[in-house]
């Protein structure tokens, strides 16, 4: 047996300081400082100077309620996407299961601007289906329904992406015991499916609203990037910040980036209770294969 050499504790030390300090000067110079100075920068002339940049411009008010309606319902629509897809991603194998599990990673590869071009392709008013909404009279492109489409499409992952794992390590042992008991498909998946991936689904879906309400390539495509219409916020710090309103564009960078901060508490505390349930899972598991074995004759 050949012996393999560990390194001495008071070797490795020099290097793993090192190493620290280099996460946290790239930490603190890539994300802690900008954060720092955005927040620096809104709140320059006092709170009263921030809330006047906010809530005086129209245009601005409309940006932020443009974008706290447009996130939540592409949230809500991945959501039910993203359970009934990995629900069946999870349960059921069929020809074509690997591709599908590949589509779902489309918006993760596509440039989100070639995402938005694409969608003025298909419901633009020269597009595949443009003649038949004119017709019908509905306005996709330009216009509310456009916005939740991009974003919805660049999310679309997060939150079946989330639910996949978690459903096939659970299985479909309790679901199954349910059902021979006579459980309906609804109190099936509400007192068993549900409460076994709550954590999960809740951390997709915090993902998925972090990332609706930093999108700016696709929704700026379709948008138009109309001031007081179409503008989310994103779009509306761009607009400002090219206007040398930077007070102004600082003040609504702030919002975002306050919205990030408490996603990412959110996104820590569903982590560790995360964690938390996979340790649980494993120590049933090992108490029952323990049990199993102790019986076997």
């Amino acid at each position: 047996m050949v012996a393999h050499a560990t390194p001495k504790s008071n070797e490795s030390k020099p290097i793993a300081a090192l190493l620290v300090a280099a996460a946290v000067a790239i930490v603190g110079i890539l994300i802690v400082v900008p954060l720092v100075s955005v927040f620096y920068e809104a709140f320059s002339r006092g709170v009263g100077g921030w809330w006047a940049a906010l809530a005086d411009d129209p245009d601005t008010r409309h940006a932020i309620w443009l974008s706290l309606t447009v996130a939540p319902v592409a949230v809500a629509i991945n959501t039910v996407f993203g359970v009934a897809a990995a629900w069946l991603v999870a349960r059921f194998r069929f020809p074509g299961r690997s591709l599908l599990i590949s589509l779902f990673d489309v918006p993760f590869s596509v440039s989100p601007v070639v995402a938005g071009l694409a969608l003025v392709l298909i419901f633009g008013r020269q597009g595949l289906l443009g003649p038949t909404l004119a017709w019908l009279d509905w306005k996709v492109i330009f216009s509310w329904p456009g916005l939740v489409l991009a974003t919805t499409f660049v999310t679309l992952p997060l939150v079946v992406r989330e639910l996949i794992p978690v459903m096939e390590a659970i299985g479909p042992e309790e679901e199954m015991a349910a059902v021979s008991l006579g459980a309906s498909g609804w109190q099936v998946f509400t007192r068993v499916t549900l409460p076994n991936i709550r954590w999960a689904l809740l951390h997709g879906i915090v993902l998925a609203n972090a990332r609706a309400m930093g999108e700016f390539g696709a929704v700026y495509v379709v948008s138009g990037h109309i001031a007081g219409a179409t503008d989310t916020m994103p779009l509306r710090v761009e607009k400002l910040f090219q206007e040398y309103r930077q007070p102004a564009s600082m003040a609504v960078a702030s919002v975002l980036a306050g919205l990030a901060l408490v996603t990412l508490v959110a996104k820590f505390v569903i982590e560790r209770r995360l964690e938390a349930e996979s340790r649980d899972l494993e120590a049933a598991r090992g108490l029952e294969n323990t049990r199993l074995e102790a019986t076997r004759p």
